[in-house]
């Protein structure tokens, strides 16, 4: 059975960057952590997009070299990813590992798999592969990659609906995944649910200390009153 995020909780998810996510994930975990998030950087094609938020479709492509199957097999696994990701769970994104000896030497993702796939009804995509076609892909579809790349090379799909490692984080099927053009961070089940409260908390708490020191003559002095102040937010 197909799940849905709240639509409330998706538009809270939705109005904060990924940093933000990731100190609230600390604030109910109570301690920090150094896993669970994406730790190379990324190319991201709409850096003044909002995040996007939404269970993990996943698949792995290679394109150093060509396929050793037959046209018809290759073309029936594509047709059958592009029915994968097509279904299940609501809101969906993409995370895709690239296998190549060399990531990201062809791009799987330029102007006709981005329309393809927000088409299909996916917010965007995470991979650790190559994108191209910058300036006239549609908007409103993330991308979020590891290099860019003129060519396709001999990009393939080679599975999908598997783990993956993209960007120092690894994405099981089905994850619920928060990214922006910082990175992405995997919300563990029923964290999604907490997260609200969190967030606005973070952000109340970090409020007086931003005031404190933005204001004129700030000093030491200030900022150890802001420090005080934020610790009686709760």
């Amino acid at each position: 059975m197909s799940r849905r995020l709240d639509p409330a909780i998706l538009a809270a998810l939705k109005a904060v960057d990924t940093p933000t996510v990731c100190n609230a994930i600390e604030e109910i975990e109570g301690r920090r952590r150094a896993s669970g998030f994406t730790t190379t950087p990324v190319v991201c094609a709409e850096p003044a997009a909002a995040a996007m938020v939404g269970f993990a479709k996943t698949a792995k492509v290679r394109a150093d070299r060509p396929a050793d199957e037959a046209p018809a097999d290759l073309r029936a696994r594509r047709l059958g990813y592009y029915r994968y990701v097509a279904e299940g769970d609501w809101p969906r994104l993409v995370v895709i590992e690239d296998e190549s000896a060399r990531k990201g030497i062809g791009a799987f993702w330029g102007e006709v798999n981005v329309a393809i796939h927000k088409g299909l009804g996916l917010q965007g995509v995470m991979t650790d592969g190559s994108i191209r076609d910058l300036g006239v892909i549609d908007s409103g579809f993330q991308l979020l990659a590891g290099c860019v790349s003129p060519s396709h090379a001999f990009v393939h799909v080679t599975t999908f609906a598997t783990t993956v490692d993209v960007l120092g984080l690894t994405v099981r099927p089905d994850d619920l995944v928060h990214a922006d053009r910082h990175g992405a961070v995997v919300i563990e089940p029923g964290m999604e649910r907490e997260l609200p409260r969190a967030i606005d908390l973070v952000i109340r708490k970090e409020a007086p200390i931003l005031r404190a020191a933005r204001a004129p003559h700030f000093n030491v002095d200030a900022l150890l009153a802001a420090w005080g102040e934020a610790d009686d937010v709760h």
